[in-house]
């Protein structure tokens, strides 16, 4: 246990107990977490802004994979001071990070492209959401959903949690990647940045989805789907 929270270092008891499962350790999770305080291993909850308040407007979960994306922006600064950003996309049904695109600079029409060379692997989804950032409603973005037929949702300005599900995402990067690491190239911070995101969707068990990772839950509704379309 005090090896995995070593190297995760970000992880409370409960995914710790998930992953110490999954190496064959069977342990009731209230002992674990005795052990787990008496060790000093609890998290600290880091300082972070405050954001706005308001109103919540949350959106029905879509029902299978493809059916809506979200999309968002995360800062961070090189060991030397400069600036980078990056854009992630993931998908809201399986919580499948679907890319993280890292550059100093990201324009709608740097956007546009890196959406299409998503979705030349998946398909395009029936919807993208995001909040109404100067890229986002530029004219490269109108003419790509508006050619490629992808309806686009802006959240209200000011109210983030009417998507949750990127926030959230958002957080665990800055939580779990970000905020561990120094970069000093943008070379190493994309590099360390693309592992982050490998482990989040393939080993990183996720607590919406019962434990799954979001490549595990993605697959299990593929068979689930077959399954029906079969018995049908």
């Amino acid at each position: 246990m005090k090896e995995l929270a070593s190297e995760r270092r970000r992880f409370g008891y409960r995914r710790l107990h998930i992953l110490l499962k999954r190496e064959g350790w069977e342990m009731n999770w209230k002992k674990l977490y005795r052990l787990y305080r008496e060790e000093g291993l609890t998290v600290r909850k880091r300082g972070g802004r405050k954001r706005a308040i308001g109103t919540r407007a949350p959106m029905a979960i879509p029902q299978g994979p493809n059916q809506r994306w979200s999309l968002d922006f995360a800062a961070d600064a090189l060991a030397n001071g400069r600036r980078f950003r990056i854009l992630f996309v993931i998908d809201d049904f399986s919580r499948e990070c679907l890319a993280t695109v890292v550059d100093t600079s990201i324009s709608g029409i740097r956007v546009a492209r890196e959406l299409d060379r998503i979705a030349e692997i998946r398909g395009y989804p029936c919807m993208v959401v995001s909040d109404n950032g100067t890229e986002l409603i530029s004219n490269a973005m109108l003419k790509w959903h508006e050619d490629r037929q992808v309806e686009w949702h802006y959240i209200a300005p000011g109210q983030p949690m009417q998507n949750g599900l990127v926030e959230s995402f958002n957080g665990r990067l800055r939580d779990e990647c970000l905020n561990e690491h120094l970069f000093p190239t943008l070379r190493h911070a994309r590099h360390l940045i693309a592992a982050w995101r490998d482990d989040y969707n393939h080993h990183r068990p996720h607590s919406s989805l019962d434990g799954l990772t979001p490549r595990e839950y993605h697959q299990r509704t593929r068979v689930d789907q077959a399954l029906n379309r079969a018995n049908l």
